[in-house]
């Protein structure tokens, strides 16, 4: 049985990976890495479409924290003109909000292919 934390987390990477989506992030999915690494139990990951998207992109996170009283761990927001990747630390949620470039060079789903994805439940890509 899950407990109510870890469940809280998910729901929380969920709620963010739909922000995210909605704010036309691209092909934005929560990965649950519960048990896999010492440092957090989601991923929340979206590509950008430009470094304005990016930082658009941030902001709305950063909102989304505001409003469910959450605290973002790594105080460092700045992404230099050759930088296409941002995290936003929340403890046991880490969103990666990266240009297509730069997702494409980490491919962050296939380091981590042993975690589940648990956003978007059903994946609308064939």
């Amino acid at each position: 049985m899950e407990d109510t934390a870890s469940n809280e987390s998910r729901l929380q990477a969920c709620e963010i990976a739909k922000m995210l989506s909605e704010h036309n992030g691209e092909k934005t999915i929560a990965l649950d890495l519960t048990g896999q690494n010492s440092f957090a139990d989601y991923f929340v990951i979206a590509t950008a479409t430009s470094f304005a998207h990016l930082r658009g992109l941030a902001t709305r996170v950063e909102e989304w924290m505001t409003g469910n009283a959450m605290e973002q761990l790594n105080r460092h927001r700045s992404i230099a003109d050759d930088d296409g990747w941002l995290l936003v630390d929340l403890g046991n949620i880490v969103v990666h909000l990266m240009t297509e470039e730069a997702r494409e060079f980490y491919e962050l789903e296939k380091l981590w292919f042993s975690g589940t994805i648990v956003f978007p439940e059903s994946p609308t890509e064939g």
